[in-house]
């Protein structure tokens, strides 16, 4: 992925269903950033000139971390999204990256079925927190 394929991929994610998003990290810019420190673990699947798929990852040095993936509805159950995935983790362990781990809102059971299926797990022991240090906007599809 590049930072080019950001209009489409975009428009892409607010068609997906139960995922969210804000104003700040999703942007242009802010996924410019993220593409520039971790511009080998995201990827974008494409059928001519649309787009039929987007994973967008990276890593801190210690662990890796998926935040957005999702496949366009003609494309799903097609085998591409656990492609996406494969070619991510593939990049992520040739980063030397051990652990990966991904957020999935509870509501969203297509996306908690999916992860499943690609051997991510629930962690019970554990709560997840996490504290703006800039006014987000939310943005759930």
């Amino acid at each position: 992925m590049n930072i080019q394929d950001y209009d489409q991929v975009y428009a892409l994610w607010m068609s997906c269903k139960n995922m969210g998003f804000n104003n700040l990290d999703d942007s242009r810019e802010g996924i410019a950033k993220l593409l520039r420190r971790n511009p080998h673990t995201s990827f974008v699947a494409m059928d001519g000139d649309a787009l039929a798929g987007v994973i967008l990852a990276g890593q801190d040095g210690r662990r890796g971390y998926i935040y957005h993936m999702c496949v366009a509805e003609p494309y799903r159950r097609q085998g591409l999204g656990a492609e996406l995935v494969r070619r991510c983790l593939a990049a992520l362990k040739g980063e030397g990256i051990n652990k990966v781990a991904l957020l999935v809102f509870n509501r969203n059971e297509a996306g908690n079925a999916f992860w499943e299926t690609q051997g991510f797990t629930v962690r019970n022991d554990i709560a997840y927190r996490n504290k703006a240090l800039t006014e987000l906007v939310r943005i759930d599809t």
